[in-house]
């Protein structure tokens, strides 16, 4: 398994990035996704500015991954966060998960977005 990560600015299309996951992979019974999306809270937000560190947020998020992948008997992980300036309603982040069984994914999914809410370096 190798896992997909990508830190862009530009947006992403779920469908497609779980077809790809899913795709050749006749082992897997359950893909879990999760897509966090900027909230506008409560009318005070018009866009949020995320930065990050070219190279240091991508080893990081590898390391998790790597991490998740070790922990759970995984067939697929692929994290997408996005960077720039984001208004409420669109998607900010990507954590999908396939696996043989739902519990490993679904506790994949969570670890990995656990991380990326609480320590990732954006």
């Amino acid at each position: 398994m190798t896992p997909r990560i990508r830190i862009q600015a530009e947006d992403f299309d779920l469908a497609a990035e779980v077809a790809v996951l899913a795709e050749g992979r006749p082992d897997t019974g359950a893909v879990v996704t999760f897509t966090g999306l900027c909230r506008d809270e409560g009318g005070r937000l018009a866009a949020l500015e995320l930065e990050h560190y070219p190279g240091m947020a991508e080893a990081e998020v590898a390391r998790v991954v790597a991490e998740a992948a070790g922990r759970w008997p995984l067939a697929g992980i692929t994290v997408i966060h996005r960077y720039g300036r984001i208004r409420p309603g669109q998607n900010i982040v990507l954590v999908a998960t396939a696996s043989a069984h739902r519990g490993a994914a679904f506790a994949a999914a969570e670890f990995l977005m656990d991380y990326l809410k609480t320590r990732a370096p954006f």
